[in-house]
């Protein structure tokens, strides 16, 4: 009810305002990717959310039931295509497991390098755009200069910037070339002071403050009732890392590593002496908590990809070679599951004892910690769902295979 003073007359009268269907997407920049997310408003309140998958569709499960498990490998740099050799860890680790087939010690820390620097770019790509979704241009060509510096790495090791199909099962295509140790600790030792570039540019930015702060509150509960994996759990505070709590044959790969599980436990997170503080306005579970989590996993990657190369230097063993593309595979089926950047990424493979896999599945972090978007986004600005769903670090290759 309002009121309008009209020549000295008081007249009473309701403002009232229609609902409305909104299309954000699936060509809008902030969607990150083929997302069409369909808003109903009143005014400019969001009160439901419905996301619709199905615009990349490209039957990646199916064509793995067609090629050998080698032949397979480049259809997995395609699904997180942010963080390929992360998908490719998890394919091979999957096949490998039903071959029962062991690697060497230096295989494993030559993987745990690889992954660990491409957590690395993947955050960088993350926190980037999400700078981009809020309105300030900066902070992606920061993370970007950054990126391509590891790009230039991994196209010395395999020759790719994008797809890289370099970790395969058995092992890796090649051994890291000669003196690539000492460029990429060359890359961390100028990259670990311009981390406080980005905290001045985002984390600690007032205006990015009051974007991300106490908006899209994910309790722990509500984390674990959807399935959400990754930072997007343990910025609700939920401690769980498959790094740490996953199965014995990818927790091998970090067995006698340093190192914590990102996740904000009593008012603090576990490395807090060099980080900026959580802002009082933070609630746990909101949009600026996931994005801190994944800041601080860099710092975190990047003391662990100095420990594996420190171990890869000393380990014996060869690199790893790589199954033959014809290898049969014995009878039965396997699931693993790995701690990519946007959280647990599953393979399923079940085998009738050709060298063709009979079914091949996937389990995407992504297509879960997208299907809570319709319960954080109740009830706020439509200005506040791209800061929601950015929060979210999604990958549209991943959710739609």
């Amino acid at each position: 009810m309002a009121t309008q003073i009209d020549d000295q007359r008081i007249i009473e009268f309701d403002v009232r305002t229609d609902e409305m269907l909104v299309n954000m997407g699936p060509q809008h920049p902030s969607t990150h990717g083929v997302l069409r997310l369909v808003l109903r408003t009143d005014g400019e309140i969001v009160s439901e959310v419905t996301p619709h998958l199905g615009y990349l569709h490209r039957c990646a499960e199916k064509i793995g039931e067609n090629l050998t498990p080698r032949q397979w490998i480049p259809y997995t740099d395609r699904m997180d295509y942010l963080a390929g050799m992360n998908m490719n860890l998890g394919w091979a680790l999957c096949v490998e497991k039903l071959l029962q087939h062991d690697l060497s010690e230096k295989a494993k820390h030559l993987r745990v390098i690889i992954c660990e620097m491409g957590r690395i770019a993947s955050h960088l790509v993350g926190m980037g755009a999400y700078g981009l979704d809020l309105g300030t241009f900066s902070p992606f060509l920061y993370a970007f200069r950054e990126r391509e510096r590891i790009l230039d790495l991994f196209e010395e090791v395999c020759g790719a910037r994008l797809t890289y199909s370099y970790i395969t099962p058995g092992g890796a295509t090649a051994d890291l070339p000669k003196g690539w140790l000492q460029k990429c600790e060359q890359f961390l030792d100028q990259f670990q002071p311009i981390i406080a570039e980005y905290h001045a540019l985002l984390t600690t930015n007032a205006i990015f403050i009051k974007r991300t702060c106490d908006i899209g509150v994910l309790t722990p509960e509500m984390a674990i009732d959807f399935g959400c994996t990754g930072p997007v759990l343990r910025g609700s505070g939920v401690d769980y890392d498959l790094r740490r709590d996953g199965e014995e044959r990818y927790t091998e790969m970090y067995d006698g590593y340093a190192f914590e599980v990102i996740c904000q436990k009593d008012g603090h997170y576990p490395k807090d002496h060099q980080y900026p503080a959580v802002p009082k306005d933070a609630v746990l579970g909101d949009c600026w908590h996931r994005f801190y989590v994944r800041m601080l996993e860099v710092i975190q990657s990047m003391d662990l990809v100095r420990q594996a190369m420190d171990r890869y230097s000393v380990a014996s063993g060869d690199w790893g070679v790589p199954i033959k593309l014809a290898t049969k595979l014995p009878p039965g089926d396997v699931y693993l599951e790995t701690e990519a950047p946007r959280g647990q990424m599953g393979f399923y493979l079940v085998s009738n004892g050709g060298n063709i896999p009979w079914r091949v599945r996937a389990r995407s972090s992504s297509f879960c910690n997208l299907s809570v978007c319709p319960e954080i986004c109740k009830g706020v600005p439509i200005a506040d769902i791209p800061a929601i769903v950015g929060s979210l670090d999604i990958v549209m290759g991943e959710i739609d295979r």
